[in-house]
């Protein structure tokens, strides 16, 4: 339905995923003359927030696209139509996630594990439909990595025990990142293959060691995400203590490295002891007060097995130097323009909870925010897909600022182009902008591209975040 420069349509029964229909938007939204563009399935939230845009939505279900676009002009409405189909016909054309659901298309996920060969299912629904999907995996054998967030925790714990019952993982809730047998799901980066395992309750945390690790010039055999919850109180560790198990049994790992943000007390011994009992080594990488950082695990689990430790790259604003000549090690000094100093403040502007804590953890002081938490997640795409909230964090920020950049697929195809033009306003407004970029070359979007793109826009870039941590610390005057 056209009206006036408005432009309403509901498709019904036609899917396509949730990140492929933000970019949509995205691209849409970023044509001139175009207001306001909404590209979503039709749940009951994004029908509303559609309405509370001012948009006349008639009825519509979960299984239905709606569109709608607001231009400044009839023929702005009409080059966004065009654009709109041309995205679409990239999507189906090339492998972009959407079919019909008419026809022979299964209906529920066990009937479509029945008609191929599978082992593992993902789930990517809105939270309130994960448990049913997930539950369904798990009762067709399957092991499931759920990287739908809001799920409640009562939900997690039924599916967690009922997955111990059948002999599979449930990796998740809000499980962003995975590797299996060399196939990665959800945010995942490319790295080369390798003897060290991980577990992990965290997705950015995973992240950040498989590419140290990487860097360094080793592998990873498989990245086994539990879901941010996992080792707390309720949860009770029951799928890191299965993903420890199917480690230790893998012929293919020789050492497994556990990450979690702060794990509940009680529940951290708990799982020390079950380590206790298992043939494979492993390296703790606890986040909290006195233990260690991620880039300190990383460097354990590369000493263990022989694997020589390296300088890890970073680039300080003075200058774009070569990649392959690092500049500022961990101790972080001052910036060139000698702003360093007591009461200038630290902001932490970060889409990765792990590296949020870690960063909070490692600096010492400073106000730091997770934009990934699900608070900032409901009704919108993960940070590390949309910006925006992030974007207006750093245009009001003063003294130092301190983000992630997280690369791989299923990420911004490169995050260099909306945040470069805020960067240099920032240095503008005097505000220092450190950044922890997480990658490695071969991801799509080039490590070392993107860095040298950041640089040059004035921040400083690490590929370790603790040392990012340290280094705004140091700018900022805090202890560090």
């Amino acid at each position: 339905m056209t009206t006036g420069t408005d432009l309403v349509e509901v498709r019904a029964g036609v899917y396509h995923d949730s990140v492929s229909l933000m970019r949509v938007s995205q691209a849409l939204t970023a044509r001139p003359g175009v207001d306001v563009a909404v590209v979503a399935m039709a749940t009951e939230l994004n029908v509303g927030l559609a309405r509370e845009a001012g948009f006349a939505v008639p009825a519509a279900g979960p299984a239905d696209l709606l569109v709608a676009i607001r231009a400044g002009s009839a023929a702005d409405l009409d080059e966004a139509a065009e654009e709109l189909e041309r995205q679409f016909a990239a999507l189906t054309g090339g492998g972009g996630g959407g079919f019909e659901t008419a026809g022979a298309a299964p209906r529920t996920t066990g009937t479509a594990a029945r008609g191929f060969d599978a082992t593992l299912a993902l789930v990517s629904v809105p939270g309130e439909h994960a448990f049913a999907e997930a539950m369904d995996a798990v009762e067709a054998g399957l092991s499931v990595m759920i990287f739908s967030d809001n799920v409640p925790v009562a939900q997690e714990v039924l599916l967690k025990e009922r997955a111990r019952e059948r002999g599979v993982l449930v990796m998740g809730p809000d499980c962003g990142t995975a590797i299996v047998g060399g196939a990665g799901l959800g945010f995942a980066n490319v790295v080369r293959p390798g003897r060290i395992g991980v577990v992990a309750a965290s997705g950015t945390g995973a992240q950040q060691v498989a590419c140290l690790l990487d860097l360094a010039g080793a592998g990873v055999s498989h990245v086994l995400g539990v879901g941010g919850r996992d080792l707390s109180a309720a949860v009770r560790g029951r799928s890191t203590l299965a993903a420890l198990a199917a480690l230790d049994a893998d012929p293919s790992t020789d050492l497994i490295v556990l990450i979690s943000k702060p794990p509940a007390p009680e529940i951290a011994q708990k799982v020390r002891r079950f380590v206790a009992g298992l043939r494979t080594p492993v390296v703790f990488a606890l986040l909290g007060p006195g233990a260690d950082d991620l880039t300190t695990a990383t460097e354990k689990a590369l000493r263990a097995l022989g694997v020589p430790v390296p300088r890890w790259p970073s680039w300080t604003a003075a200058q774009a130097t070569a990649p392959d000549e690092p500049q500022a090690g961990p101790d972080g000094e001052a910036g060139p323009d000698g702003r360093a100093g007591p009461g200038r403040g630290l902001w932490g502007i970060y889409s990765g909870g792990t590296l949020c804590e870690e960063a909070r953890i490692v600096a010492g002081a400073g106000v730091f925010t997770d934009y990934g938490d699900d608070a900032y997640t409901r009704g919108r795409a993960h940070p590390m897909i949309d910006p925006s909230l992030r974007l207006e964090a750093l245009a009001s920020a003063e003294g130092v600022v301190l983000m992630d950049v997280v690369l791989g697929h299923a990420a911004d195809p490169d995050p260099a182009a909306w945040l470069v033009p805020a960067v240099r306003a920032a240095r503008e407004r005097g505000v220092d902008v450190v950044v922890a970029l997480v990658g490695t070359d071969s991801d799509p979007q080039g490590l070392r591209r993107q860095a040298d793109a950041l640089v040059e826009a004035g921040a400083s870039v690490f590929v370790s975040n603790a040392a990012a941590a340290r280094h705004a610390a140091a700018l900022a005057g805090s202890a560090g």
